[in-house]
């Protein structure tokens, strides 16, 4: 049973993260998850807009996901990879 609440978790976080892209984000988000990317995480630096971080199928290659619903695969920031 821990492994199905870890997943409700997982579901519920995912769902909060989609919340706070705008409809661009979101629209470009729909289209990169049929190729394998998902959101991972956001970015959240002080008194800056929030930087939505996604990944490729394979964890390989990351990219930001702009404003304008632009994927950005060059930030400028690098990711550690334990």
């Amino acid at each position: 049973m821990p492994q199905s609440e870890r997943r409700k978790d997982e579901h519920h976080r995912a769902r909060e993260m989609r919340a706070e892209l705008n409809e661009a984000q979101q629209e470009t988000l729909d289209a990169l998850e049929r190729y394998g990317w998902s959101l991972k995480f956001i970015r959240h630096p002080l008194f800056q807009p929030s930087i939505p971080v996604v990944f490729d199928g394979d964890r390989k290659t990351f990219g930001v996901l702009e404003a304008d619903g632009t994927l950005n695969e060059h930030p400028p920031f690098e990711i550690r990879h334990d």
